[in-house]
């Protein structure tokens, strides 16, 4: 199984998000080529893994790529963002060392893949040494702010000092970037930003940015170490440890030593750590980490097992079928990981910006100091005071901060509506989507079975076969018997007394009443002279309403049947209205039997596929994202791959760990109705973030050609560059009132 990490901060300088690869096309596609030629031959090449700790968003992983693919003999790189893997094929000659002196000089940990999912690297600091450089910097800024009460003079020094401790470590890490292939990534911009500020004496306005750029990153870094954790949880769902049955007994061995063929042993409420086959004649699994499915399945002997499957009832053995690292949940996490690598991250504006940005305003400020007195014969100290101007004017720091504050209040405003959204890409893509894909149980349904009817057959009543129903069920964990003792105690029916209970594996449970045999199960396991001819057609029809059913059997003779339903959330027809009446098409891609999804879409009106498998489910939405960008809304472990493959993949509150970690959004009220209000709120953030950039950018167009003509001084540019950073602050402030008006 691939090794996921546990994200731990180091020492080393941050990286920032702007994937900047610069390796040209043609470098690429010979890497490409060399890699099909020569890395799957072991005479010209040796393949080679390692964990990467320190990556804090998708676009660090391109980074890297971009580094290892200019060094002499690597053929090919592969980073894998969610499970911090990376995997590299060497020609012959090439160290192993080289990579990882590479990866450390951009900033990043190289850890073996073997090293615990949990493991700290070496050197791992404690969290006030981690954040020392911002903590230092704010009491700096408390410092010089403090001092223009008490000392004036002495603050224009202090402000410069602050931003020169924030501006070491984001311009070194800009430095090993462009030494590395990324020379115009984010801490560049940053770095420009900061230097022309105060070269020309905005020395304050030079530490602020730098200090919201330095609080943004370490959020991001808490983000993907919060995303990572549900990965974790995802592999804890397989034991460490099996019960390997022996020619002498039982032997615990570490379930990476089992092999196929290999016979273990499973007891009530461990989980499968293999794929297997039953050897014993009955049993019930809880499959739903896997399928979804709320119920248990009950599986006879020679059915197929799933890794990570609950056994409900009995012990039973099981003949190993899957080789090491290659089970259901193994591949669960590779569709994860697969899903994280084919999803294309949507690259902000500024970071696409900044590839041209930031070296043209460089050039073109060189260009007016230099290039008048040169050519022109013009004054130094006039030409060099307009490009310094320029300078300023060309300070991105507007920019810079103009989408953050329209993402940032976006965002807050979201949480406020009970949407979690993880950052500014999930939130433009929501307003963009053309279709929503949906799981059903637990996410259109309430994921608990509910009594919907109760036949009685004479001569018993309700009440008696409710009550005895309830008797039997009385301290069952099974979904069904809950729903059962909770429909008796809503109808305030005490339970019968029973003198004993047994659970009958795979089957149902079995008691005595009045001396007569008492037991309830489905019905599948009733004898054929057990039912009559119309009591079957019932059985039938209720069967293709798509009910799930239980019987009550006394004295060999059917006596009730209890037909559950998985009702509709209170808001789901609501909530698809609504997204239907933006455009938006709602199709709904489940595990479950074709009837039961045919009538919960019928309810609601929507497309539907049934009786998928996880790799079935990103199957359909690859087809899906053919004709547009998809959200996926899901609630279980089955969900996650989906919810990383859809442009935008959006989890339950309620739901799994897992599919709350894999996803880009979550619904913390888990009400359905959220989902269009998350739709309006991107779309608005998206017109503002136009609105800003049409703002900083307008304004410096402006003041770029009254400076050089030297209509406009250097107080004006300033002004210019303050003023548009005020501006789209405020208009990004306005995000935070946003509200939806929902008739009714």
């Amino acid at each position: 199984m691939g090794q996921c990490s546990h994200h731990a901060n180091t020492g080393h300088a941050k990286s920032g998000c702007a994937h900047d690869p610069t390796a040209t096309d043609a470098h690429q596609t010979s890497i490409k080529n060399n890699a099909a030629i020569d890395s799957n031959d072991p005479s010209l090449s040796s393949a080679h893994s390692w964990r990467i700790a320190g990556m804090d968003c998708p676009s660090c992983a391109g980074k890297i790529e971009t580094a290892l693919r200019r060094l002499p003999g690597v053929l090919s790189a592969d980073v894998r963002f969610a499970t911090e893997r990376l995997q590299v094929h060497l020609s012959k000659n090439t160290s192993p060392k080289q990579v990882e002196d590479a990866i450390h000089a951009i900033g990043f940990t190289v850890l073996s893949e073997q090293a615990s999912a949990t493991a700290q690297p070496q050197g791992a600091k404690p969290w006030w040494q981690r954040y020392c450089a911002i903590l230092v910097l704010v009491m700096l800024l408390l410092a010089a702010s403090t001092s223009l009460l008490i000392l004036p003079s002495l603050a224009p020094v202090l402000f410069a000092f602050a931003t020169l401790w924030g501006l070491w470590p984001i311009s070194r890490k800009a430095w090993q970037l462009g030494r590395n292939g990324s020379p115009f990534s984010i801490e560049t911009l940053m770095s420009v930003a900061a230097c022309g500020a105060l070269l020309l004496g905005e020395t304050a306005e030079a530490a602020m940015v730098l200090l919201l750029f330095m609080i943004g990153e370490q959020l991001e870094s808490l983000a993907a170490n919060k995303a990572r954790s549900g990965v974790s949880a995802l592999m804890a769902l397989v034991p460490n440890q099996a019960l390997k049955v022996t020619a002498t007994g039982f032997t615990t061995v570490d379930a990476n030593q089992l092999q196929p063929d290999d016979e273990i042993e499973v007891h009530p409420g461990g989980r499968l750590p293999v794929d297997g086959i039953l050897l014993s004649e009955l049993a019930a699994f809880d499959e739903s980490s896997v399928t979804g499915e709320s119920v248990p399945v009950d599986k006879k002997q020679h059915d197929r097992l799933t890794a990570g499957s609950l056994l409900v009832d009995v012990a039973v053995r099981v003949r190993v079928t899957s080789e090491q690292g290659h089970n259901t949940i193994d591949k669960i996490l590779h569709l994860i990981e697969t899903a994280e690598a084919n999803k294309a991250p949507i690259a902000r504006f500024i970071e696409r910006f900044s590839r041209w940005y930031t070296p043209a305003m460089i050039l073109a400020a060189t260009l007016v100091a230099v290039m008048p007195p040169l050519l022109m014969a013009g004054d130094w100290e006039t030409w060099i005071y307009r490009g310094l101007v320029l300078l300023l004017i060309g300070c991105p720091c507007a920019l810079v901060i103009s989408t953050p504050a329209a993402v940032t209040s976006a965002l807050a405003s979201a949480s406020r509506m009970g949407i979690l959204i993880k950052g500014g890409a999930a939130l433009e893509q929501l307003g963009n989507v053309s279709t929503m894909a949906f799981d059903k149980t637990g996410t259109l349904t309430q994921g608990k079975p509910q009594l919907h009817q109760l036949l009685c057959f004479a001569p018993f009543d309700q009440q008696q076969a409710l009550s005895l129903a309830a008797a039997l069920e009385s301290g069952s964990h099974h979904p069904i018997a809950k729903s059962l003792v909770a429909a008796a105690k809503a109808q305030g029916i005490t339970p019968e007394p029973l003198a004993f209970r047994r659970t009958l594996p795979g089957a149902g449970i079995e008691s005595e009443w009045q001396g007569q045999p008492l037991i309830i199960c489905t019905p599948e396991h009733l004898a054929a002279e057990q039912v009559t001819t119309e009591q079957q057609a019932t059985i039938n029809q209720l069967k293709a309403g798509g009910y799930t059913l239980a019987a009550l059997v006394i004295n060999q003779q059917l006596a009730a049947l209890f037909a559950l339903s998985d009702p509709l959330r209170a808001d789901a027809k609501v909530g698809i209205a609504a997204l239907q009446a933006l455009n938006v098409r709602c199709i709904m891609l489940t595990g479950d039997h074709q009837v039961a999804a045919a009538r919960i879409a019928d309810e609601l009106n929507i497309d539907y596929q049934a009786q998928l498998s996880p790799q079935d489910k990103l199957s359909q939405l690859q087809q899906l994202e053919l004709k547009g960008p998809v959200a996926m809304v899901g609630d279980g472990i089955n969900d996650a791959p989906a919810l990383k493959q859809a442009s935008v993949g959006i989890a339950m509150g309620q739901g799994t760990d897992v599919a709350l970690d894999s996803a880009d959004a979550a619904l913390t009220h888990s009400r359905l109705t959220g989902l269009a209000d998350a739709v309006l709120l991107s779309r608005a953030a998206n017109r503002n973030i136009r609105q800003n950039i049409s703002l900083a950018l307008g304004l410096k167009a402006i003041f770029l050609v009254t400076s050089i003509l030297g209509i406009t001084g250097l107080w004006l540019a300033i002004l210019a560059d303050t003023g548009a950073t005020a501006l789209v602050t405020l208009n990004a402030l306005r995000l935070l009132g946003f509200t939806v008006k929902r008739e009714g």
